[in-house]
């Protein structure tokens, strides 16, 4: 029989696909250098990462620092101011961006390859003179703040700051804002800038990752050149620490009286991006929360109409980061959808998962996969990537097919071993008035009670 026109068509054999040959050394200085030569580009991206520059080295007391310390590089060196800095770049056709995550900052920018030079040269200077002005870093505060104080407007912001602080310890630097709170970036100074810059951005600690059209050796030289001068090794911070704050499931309610709807949170501590069961866990991620055509999405949005859309996820860092699940419902609807999301994450625990349920969810994967590499800048961030969470070298050449190996048995293990109804922690940020009473239903008793000043003392 055959297909009716209306049919859907059916998925085809995904097409063979291998990531770029990579070429890895390690120089005497320590540096490492991870080159993708792609000489049909004319086009080259070279990121510097510093491992030990993320925003988990930030000193007690000086949350953002590492972020404040990266955004000042670019803001002016002992020979040129910031302008003239983004001028030179924009000159050669292209922009330097400095990028500060929990594990690491990176500087990149890309490049024809004729003007490969130029622009490392100034990179060089960046790294090695920053100006570290004090007019600019009182602008950088400054906008720092604004942006927290509209952080702090927004019911979602003060959702996602309420649910850190209820999932980490008070020990955790999870616990607050990446680029810190208001307080703690206010009191840095230069000389924190100065200190932070020499103790952590080191040779030891970079790797220089190179993709287009630049051979291995030219590579190795760039690298070389631009860890020569810098401290050998990068001083080492205190553990993160991931123990969560409470034992048990918490509710708390963030009081915003004027929210049109309810933010909420549902989340815990997760594992960490080096985790033996991380495809496992992307698979049983995608099948709940991870995709439009997820458990959680079609629960809330399409059968009962709560939202616009709900998600779930796990923010990968190298130490544990939290799993969460997001979303904005009538609130009118908070206890019902917070049922829901429930109901979605037991039966994922205990029951395995539909087999067409599998396949779309890694058909989806290995199918886009590809997709994530189309251009240098994307090759760079995912050997950036590889590097700071220290995947194996054949990591990107095996991805799709330890996807299409997860089994729906597979997601049942990984969704009952690292995903815990009793410890989340549920966040609510609406209107008070609505939310009290249907927010101490969901865990038989009243919830915590924010407000918004107080969670502000967070962002």
């Amino acid at each position: 029989m055959s297909p009716s026109i209306h049919s859907a068509p059916l998925p085809g054999k995904p097409r063979e696909y291998r990531f770029p040959a990579v070429d890895r050394r390690a120089l005497p200085s320590g540096t490492r250098v991870i080159v993708a030569p792609l000489a049909k580009v004319p086009l080259v991206t070279m990121a510097a990462v510093f491992h030990a520059a993320g925003a988990t080295r930030d000193p007690a007391g000086r949350d953002g620092l590492a972020q404040i310390t990266a955004s000042m590089l670019l803001e002016g060196t002992a020979s040129c101011d910031g302008a003239a800095v983004a001028d030179l770049f924009e000159s050669l056709g292209s922009s330097l961006s400095a990028t500060t995550d929990w594990d690491a900052t990176t500087l990149s920018f890309t490049v024809q390859p004729a003007r490969l030079d130029a622009a490392v040269a100034m990179l060089r200077e960046v790294l090695h003179a920053p100006a570290f002005s004090g007019r600019e870093l009182a602008r950088l505060q400054a906008e720092h703040r604004a942006d927290r104080l509209q952080v702090a407007a927004d019911p979602g912001g003060l959702a996602d700051a309420a649910l850190m602080w209820s999932c980490y310890g008070d020990r955790s630097r999870y616990r607050r804002p990446i680029d810190g709170t208001i307080a703690s970036v206010e009191s840095i100074t230069r000389d924190d800038l100065v200190a932070f810059w020499q103790a952590q951005y080191s040779a030891g600690a970079l790797t220089v990752v190179l993709a287009g059209d630049v051979s291995a050796d030219r590579a190795a030289a760039i690298a070389n050149a631009l860890a020569m001068g810098l401290a050998s090794a990068a001083s080492l911070g205190p553990d993160v620490s991931v123990a969560p704050r409470h034992a048990g499931r918490r509710v708390t309610l963030v009081e915003k009286p004027d929210a049109a709807q309810a933010e909420l949170r549902l989340g815990h501590v997760g594992v960490p991006r080096s985790h033996a069961s991380y495809f496992p866990l992307t698979v049983m991620n995608a099948v709940l929360g991870g995709l439009f055509s997820s458990r959680i999405n079609l629960n809330l949005r399409e059968r009962h109409g709560y939202t616009y859309g709900a998600s779930s996820g796990f923010d990968w860092r190298c130490n544990a980061g939290p799993w969460s699940v997001s979303t904005a419902v009538k609130t009118e609807t908070c206890r019902d959808s917070v049922r829901e999301v429930l109901a979605e994450i037991d039966r994922i625990r205990s029951t395995e998962i539909e087999r067409d349920e599998l396949e779309l969810a890694t058909n989806y994967l290995v199918g886009v996969f590809p997709l994530r590499f189309e251009t240098t800048a994307a090759v760079a961030s995912a050997l950036a990537s590889q590097a700071t969470f220290q995947l194996p070298d054949d990591y990107f050449d095996t991805y799709r097919e330890r996807i299409a190996a997860v089994s729906t048995s597979d997601v049942l293990k990984a969704a009952a071993g690292h995903i815990h109804p009793g410890q989340l922690q549920i966040i609510a940020a609406g209107d008070p008035a609505q939310l009290r009473a249907d927010l101490s239903a969901i865990n038989g008793g009243e919830p915590l009670s924010r407000s918004p000043e107080e969670v502000e003392i967070a962002l």
